[in-house]
Formats: C-alpha cells, structure tokens, sequence
C-alpha cells in the first residue's frame, strides 16, 4: 500500500494535467494518456534502450517532445535511466516494474486497435518493433504446443529474438546467443506475413526472406504462430 501510496504523489506532481476525478481510470489517463506516451512504452517492452534509439524509432516525435515525455515516465515511475555493463557502458532507459506492468493493457490495446487499420496510409510508417509487441497479442498457443525454437530476425539494423518454449512466446530486441534459425527481411515483407498477404515459401522464393541459419519451414513455422488472424488479415 505504501509503494502505491509514493506512486501516487509522484504522479501527481508529475503528471502536466489531470482529469481531476478520484477515479483510477482518470488517474491513469494522468500518467499515460498524453501523445507518444504509450509507443514510449510500447518499445521499451522489447528491452531496455538508448534516447538515439528510441527517437530514431518514432519518427515525428521530435527530440524536445522525447526529452519531455520520458522525463515525465521518469517522474511518475514507470522508466528508469541505467548504465549497461561494459564494453557497452551506454546510458539507456527500461521500464520498472510498474513500466512492465502495462504490458497487458499495451497489448489488449492492439488487439482492439487493430480493427481501425485498414490499409496503411500514405502518410502510415512501419515500425519494426511494433510488430514484435503486436506478435504477443495475436501468439497463438495451439499453434505452437510442443515447439522448442529461437529466431534471431534481422531487418534492416534492427536484431530481435523471438523465443517459443512451453507454449509461450517471448520477443525482444536484442540478438540472442544461440538461435535455431536466423531470418532477414524488411519490414515490408514482414507486414506482409503477417497480415498474410504472402505466403512463407513465396517470400523465400522472391528473395524477400533471406533464411541465414536454419530450414526453410521455420518462417512457416513462425508465421503460422505468430500471423494476424484470417478474418483481421481480410479485413485489412
């Protein structure tokens, strides 16, 4: 109670305008409701990341606007700054654990989003690690009962891990040690899959996907697990 107690004064006095209702959805509005707020959140749940990262990953949120919002996320609890262990030794921002415990709702956020995209705009970025928070929310369990596997996908600069054990899935940024398979491609071809608008073999075959380690079922595998839904992918 005393922890909840500290976040809400911290809140409170960080928080640039309040809805001013003695109410936790408000309340929470306080703290995540502003613009980029979210996405802030929603790339730090892959892992922990540098300012140059986290700006080059939003574009049109402006260096100013960044610096605001995370001192804000810093101020009411949710990130923290640390230092990586050397040789690294960068300056990088994660969640705590009240960061991490918006997961759920980031994620049920994109489920019910998810209904409004229609085709992408002219104007629509593709952010690769939208698609690899968006993956937790469409993982489908069945689909991977009894597969033990890692992916390292690589698009363009970006390395991120896709892990399957015990029915579950978990995705981050980083490069893992020892994947099962090895994937590049861009991130055209990755909405691509995963609205199924391509199949794996042909996007093999097109040379779209590049399979560096591993065979050639393992993209099947993966977009079979981890690809919108039928009905989503013909709404889109």
């Amino acid at each position: 109670m005393l922890q909840y107690r500290q976040m809400a004064t911290r809140a409170a006095k960080s928080a640039p305008r309040s809805y001013d209702q003695y109410c936790a959805v408000a309340r929470g509005l306080d703290v995540i409701g502003d613009r980029w707020t979210l996405l802030l959140v929603r790339d730090l749940l892959l892992g922990p990341k540098r300012y140059k990262d986290l700006l080059s990953g939003l574009p049109g949120i402006g260096t100013n606007l960044l610096a605001g919002r995370l001192r804000e996320l810093e101020g009411t609890g949710l990130i923290e700054r640390t230092v990586l262990p050397p040789p690294a030794g960068s300056t990088v921002y994660q969640l705590t654990e009240a960061g991490q415990a918006l997961e759920p709702a980031v994620v049920a956020l994109g489920r019910w989003g998810a209904r409004f995209l229609g085709q992408p705009r002219k104007t629509d970025v593709m952010v690769p690690r939208a698609y690899f928070v968006a993956m937790r929310g469409v993982f489908d369990a069945q689909a991977a009962a009894g597969i033990t596997e890692t992916y390292e996908v690589r698009i363009a600069d970006l390395v991120f891990e896709v892990r399957l054990a015990g029915g579950r899935l978990t995705t981050s940024e980083r490069r893992p040690s020892n994947p099962d398979s090895v994937l590049t491609m861009d991130v055209d071809t990755l909405n691509a899959l995963m609205f199924r608008q391509i199949k794996p073999s042909a996007a093999i075959a097109k040379g779209r996907v590049k399979i560096e380690k591993g065979d050639h079922k393992a993209l099947e595998r993966l977009v079979r697990i981890v690809a919108f839904h039928s009905r989503l992918s013909s709404a889109t």
